[in-house]
């Protein structure tokens, strides 16, 4: 007799889909129906991929949404994790998997191992994407043969999608792109225009895609011209295709402008106005974003009532995050109804006891419950259906309970309706489950699923060939190097291939200091100055919630000469007076890691003993705040750390492969991507502000 499966085996596998397709999913609804999906990104740290695990178990019992996409690196270099989480979600979640593709800069050979592999998983849906633009042309130098046919095959993602027809017929369900604003491509003359995408959208259609998935978009009008011309397309290519639009929750006011400059979609001023007004305290960005796309989501469903018939379909891109798309779907009545639970009945607001309004700081707070809510909740909840009462009995049964009532739970905690309730934060074990939502991308924990740069598509310049060479030139010295970086640092560049952002206001406070590193060949990525107990209000430094106070410890994360790093780092190791001082960690392109929690060796006896540290975790940015915990944003430690050190090192080797190979701009950049360490220093010390850039500057 065989080994017995355990019960979440089980249940997966009497959830598992027969290997559907998408449109055959969305077929079988009935006509006034809506759905929608989610999408996931690889995970940078093995720990932040056993996290998602846990997420998408818990939002696809949640939430139900009808399939799920999982994104694809540029040029295949997420290929194994991005299978690895297809393969989590498709065979031990049972949920209907939509894998990206990307076509450009990579072989025929990949392209074939990858749909044998999807193949293998039982993925029948491939979301057909170009991604960064061709990299053949502009790494071949002029004495090189023109490449063979086949490896010229796949430069357009209508290439992709008529490879797929041929070489595996009908067997999967192809997704393409579609751009409501214009398709970004700024080396074209005409720039973003929708008139001029649309021929390539009909080849793609016509080439044999099943559905189109847009990208995200704030922009409704843009959305309703979008959708508009191309069901009235003359070639009739759209008259009856899917159209499934994208939305982002918003996460964060900076991680939402980062996403929209890089993506090219224009967020409307009026909404623009509400974010702004909120910028400085994450909680409210986030809820004011719910507000946004829930409202998005009613006036595309109002849209679609007279563009289209048929089920009305959503995708939204969680960047690894669950609380504010639970907040939507629920809000927007996307979840699909289910049976209760057995042995649990929904309850409404009619089944609830009357209770009494509380008054808090002077205002009146009614405690009521969304309309036909089916949230059954534990007693052990936060007080969301009873109130805890200490030090006496629970006067009012109704809606009280002692301490030791509270810790009885009232039902199944892996209902859908708690569970839905755990997706959204509440209670201990929705704090738990939600405990990354405020990210700050790569200063962020590297336990969470979201961490790191929010795309999730693997290291890429974000500007085209033509973008790169207007931008940084054809440099050929070090000082040429040292150059760029300090005209970013002074405004006169809007980019270098590390950040396409500009600095912050509280850059000011040390923008001397940095300058004066990079003129020694000491080029800066990130950096912060010292703060100590500003108002959150502060114009500059604050941020949060009113009437608090934040903190920051200065650092600087940079990319050093081998030998100024070696005499530095002699020079931390050498003085006690830094011991406690500064923390560093350090790396190279080989992977040799240096850091201050490193075991110091000590004779004793003769023999040398272990004096081993704890691996340091390093809130850099803290703020306080009435009525809250401690929050910490911005943290610096070694799993981090390492996981960014590999995307820093590979984007030297992708400035590198703008100029021809052998070039000499190649040879530089090659060159001080070999012999650079990449250093992570931080001053503890946060009531001295001067203190880090005394140290490194002092000869």
């Amino acid at each position: 007799m065989g080994d017995l499966v355990s019960d979440p085996e089980l249940e997966a596998s009497l959830r598992a889909p027969a290997m559907e397709k998408i449109t055959d999913k969305i077929a079988a609804l009935p006509a006034n129906t809506d759905y929608f999906s989610l999408e996931f990104f690889p995970p940078k740290t093995a720990m932040g991929f056993s996290n998602l695990r846990d997420r998408l178990d818990r939002m696809a019992r949640a939430l139900h949404p009808l399939f799920v996409n999982v994104t694809w690196g540029a040029g295949g270099s997420t290929a194994q994790k991005s299978l690895e989480l297809a393969e989590l979600c498709q065979r031990e979640l049972g949920l209907t998997t939509c894998l990206h593709l990307t076509c450009t800069n990579m072989s025929r050979k990949l392209i074939d191992k990858a749909l044998d592999d999807a193949k293998a998983l039982g993925i029948r849906n491939i979301l057909a994407l170009r991604g960064d633009p061709p990299r053949r042309a502009e790494y071949r130098d002029s004495d090189e043969s023109e490449p063979e046919t086949e490896d010229e095959e796949f430069v357009w993602a209508v290439d992709l999608v008529r490879y797929i027809r041929k070489t595996h017929g009908d067997y999967f369900c192809i997704g393409v792109a579609g751009y409501p604003e214009g398709h970004a491509d700024e080396s074209h003359p005409l720039g973003q225009c929708l008139e001029r995408d649309l021929p390539y959208l009909v080849e793609k259609v016509q080439a044999g895609a099943d559905f189109i998935m847009t990208q995200l978009f704030f922009d409704i009008k843009a959305y309703e011209n979008f959708e508009e011309q191309l069901r009235a397309h003359p070639s009739g290519a759209f008259k009856s295709i899917t159209i499934i639009p994208g939305l982002m929750p918003i996460q964060s006011y900076q991680m939402i402008k980062r996403t929209t400059k890089l993506s090219h979609a224009k967020i409307p001023e009026t909404l623009l106005e509400r974010l702004d007004a909120v910028k400085g305290d994450d909680e409210r960005v986030k809820g004011v974003g719910v507000d946004i796309v829930s409202e998005l989501v009613e006036q595309i469903r109002e849209i679609k009532s007279r563009t289209s018939s048929g089920p009305k379909g959503f995708h939204f891109y969680t960047l690894n995050l669950e609380k504010a798309v639970s907040f939507i779907v629920e809000r927007t009545n996307l979840i699909r109804p289910s049976a209760p639970e057995e042995g649990h009945e929904a309850f409404t607001n009619d089944d609830l006891p009357n209770i009494p309004s509380l008054q808090i700081n002077g205002s009146v707070h009614n405690r009521a419950f969304p309309q036909d809510s089916a949230r059954i909740s534990s007693i052990g909840s936060d007080p969301r259906n009873k109130v805890i009462v200490v030090d006496r009995p629970a006067s009012h049964p109704d809606y009280e309970a002692t301490a030791l009532q509270a810790s009885v739970p009232a039902g199944p905690i892996n209902t859908r309706a708690n569970t839905l309730a755990i997706s959204e934060g509440e209670g201990a074990l929705g704090r738990e489950a939600t405990w990354d939502d405020f990210p700050n991308g790569r200063w962020g924990d590297a336990r969470s699923p979201a961490y790191g740069q929010i795309d999730g598509y693997g290291v890429s310049l974000h500007v085209t060939v033509a973008q790169a060479l207007q931008l940084w030139g054809t440099p050929r010295t070090d000082a040429d190097i040292n150059d760029i970086f300090i005209r970013h640092l002074r405004g006169e560049l809007s980019a270098i291939p590390w950040s396409e952002e500009g600095f912050n206001p509280e850059t000011d406070a040390i923008r001397d200091h940095l300058v004066k590193l990079n003129s020694k060949g000491w080029r800066t990525l990130a950096s912060q100055p010292a703060v100590n107990g500003i108002k959150s209000s502060d114009p500059t430094f604050g941020w949060g919630p009113q009437n608090g106070f934040v903190f920051q410890k200065a650092f600087v994360e940079l990319f050093m000469p081998s030998r100024d790093w070696k005499a530095l780092k002699e020079k931390l190791d050498r003085l006690p007076e830094m011991k406690d001082v500064v923390c560093y960690f350090a790396i190279n392109q080989a992977g040799d890691f240096s850091s201050s929690d490193e075991k110091e060796k000590k004779e004793d006896d003769g023999k040398e003993v272990d004096d081993a540290a704890e691996p340091s975790t390093n809130a850099v940015t803290w703020g306080v705040f009435p009525g809250k915990e401690i929050v910490t944003p911005t943290i610096i430690e070694e799993v981090s750390f390492r996981a960014w050190s590999e995307e820093a090192f590979g984007i030297w080797g992708e400035w590198a492969k703008v100029y021809g190979r052998g070039s000499e701009s190649e040879k530089l950049l090659e060159g001080i991507k070999a012999d650079s360490w990449l250093v992570n220093i931080i001053h503890h010390d946060f009531v001295d502000k001067d203190g880090l850039w005394k140290l490194l500057l002092d000869n």
